[in-house]
C-alpha cells in the first residue's frame, strides 16, 4: 500500500464501509436481509478497516509536528480503546432498540470520517518516485527492513508470543466464569472493566514515554502481565477478575503506544505501510495460533493448570527481555 495515495485510499475505505453498512441497514429496514449479503458486507467493511488503519498510522507523521507525534499516537490509541469499549456496550443495546440501528450508526461514522478526510489539506505522505515496481520486491524490502532492526525484531517476537498467551487466557476466562456460575453478562462486565484499564493506559502513554525507554516498557509490560495473570484462576469475583484484566489492558495499551511511536519514528516514510502491515500480519497470525493452542490446552488440562502455564510462559518471556542486551539497552533514540 506504500505505492498508493494514503488520503485517497482512506477515502475509498470509508466509502466502502459506508456502502456496506448502509446497505445492511437499508435491507433490515426493508425486512429483506439475506445471510450472503451480511457476510459480504462484513468482509468489505473489515477489509476496508484494515487498509484504513495501515494508511492512518503511516500518515500521522506527515500530519502532525514531530514534537506532537507521541501525543497524537497516544490519543489515537485512547480513541481506539474508547471506541471498542463503547461499541461493546452500545452495540447490543442499539440492536435491542432496532436491528438496523447499529449498522446505520456505523454507516454514519464512516460518513463523518469521510467528511473530515476531505477537509484535511496537508499531504499524507512525502513525495516519491511513481515508477511501477514489483509487488513481491516491495514486500520483501519491508520484511528485510524489519529484520535488520534488532530491537524491533526482538520486540515483535516477544509481542507475538504474548498474543498467543492472551488468546489462551481469553478462552480460559470464559470457562472460569462458567465454572463459577457466571453468565454472559458477567463476561461483559469483566470486559467493561478491562476496557477502562485500556483507556487509562493509552491516555498515560505519553507520560511514561517521557520517563522510560522503549526497552524498559517492553520488559515492564511483560512482567506486569505475568504478575497479573497468575491469580486469574484463583479468584471467582467478577470485579476482581475484571481488575486483573484492567491492569493487563493498561499495560497493553501503554505498550501499543510505545511500539507505535517507535515504529513511526524509525521507519522511512516510503516504507511505513509495509512495516506496519508486517506487525499486523504477525499479530493476527499469532492470535489464530493462540486460539488453537488454547482450545487444546483447556480440553486436555482444564483452566487452573492452563492459566498457570500461561503465567509461567509470560514470566519466562519477561526474563528473556531482561537478559536480552538488545531489549535492555534500547534507548529513546531509534536505531539507524
Amino acid at each position: 500500500m506504500d505505492r498508493l495515495d494514503r488520503r485517497r485510499l482512506m477515502i475509498l475505505c470509508d466509502l466502502a464501509g459506508l456502502t456496506a453498512m448502509g446497505s445492511v441497514a437499508a435491507a433490515l429496514i426493508g425486512g429483506h436481509l439475506w445471510l450472503p449479503h451480511l457476510m459480504a458486507a462484513a468482509f468489505v467493511e473489515g477489509s476496508a478497516a484494515i487498509f484504513y488503519r495501515l494508511a492512518e498510522r503511516a500518515a500521522v507523521r506527515n500530519l502532525v509536528h514531530p514534537d506532537h507525534l507521541t501525543v497524537a499516537l497516544t490519543r489515537n490509541e485512547a480513541r481506539g480503546q474508547g471506541a471498542g469499549l463503547l461499541g461493546q456496550l452500545g452495540g447490543s443495546s442499539l440492536y435491542a432498540v432496532a436491528r438496523w440501528l447499529p449498522f446505520l450508526l456505523t454507516a454514519v461514522s464512516h460518513l463523518t470520517a469521510l467528511v473530515t478526510l476531505l477537509l484535511i489539506r496537508k499531504k499524507f505522505q512525502s513525495e516519491r518516485p511513481q515508477a511501477p515496481r514489483d509487488l513481491r520486491q516491495e514486500v520483501g524490502e519491508g520484511l528485510a527492513w524489519v529484520w535488520r532492526q534488532r530491537f524491533m525484531r526482538a520486540a515483535v517476537g516477544l509481542i507475538a508470543g504474548s498474543n498467543i498467551l492472551f488468546q489462551v487466557l481469553s478462552l480460559a476466562l470464559v470457562l472460569i466464569v462458567k465454572e463459577n456460575g457466571g453468565s454472559p453478562a458477567t463476561i461483559g462486565l469483566i470486559g467493561t472493566v478491562s476496557g477502562v484499564g485500556g483507556i487509562l493506559g493509552a491516555l498515560t502513554g505519553s507520560w511514561f514515554l517521557k520517563r522510560l525507554s522503549p526497552g524498559a516498557i517492553v520488559t515492564g509490560t511483560l512482567a506486569v502481565w505475568a504478575l497479573l495473570m497468575t491469580p486469574v484462576a484463583l479468584v471467582d469475583q467478577p470485579v476482581l477478575i475484571g481488575s486483573l484484566f484492567a491492569g493487563m489492558s493498561f499495560a497493553g495499551a501503554l505498550l501499543n503506544v510505545a511500539a507505535g511511536v517507535y515504529q513511526v519514528q524509525i521507519t522511512p516514510d516510503e516504507m511505513q505501510g509495509r512495516v506496519t502491515s508486517v506487525f499486523a500480519l504477525i499479530g493476527s497470525g499469532m492470535n489464530s495460533a493462540g486460539a488453537l493452542v488454547g482450545g487444546l490446552l483447556l480440553a486436555a488440562f482444564g483452566t487452573t493448570p492452563t492459566v498457570t502455564a500461561v503465567a509461567a510462559a509470560m514470566a519466562a518471556m519477561a526474563l528473556v527481555a531482561v537478559l536480552s542486551p538488545v531489549i535492555r539497552t534500547a534507548g529513546r533514540t531509534p536505531e539507524k
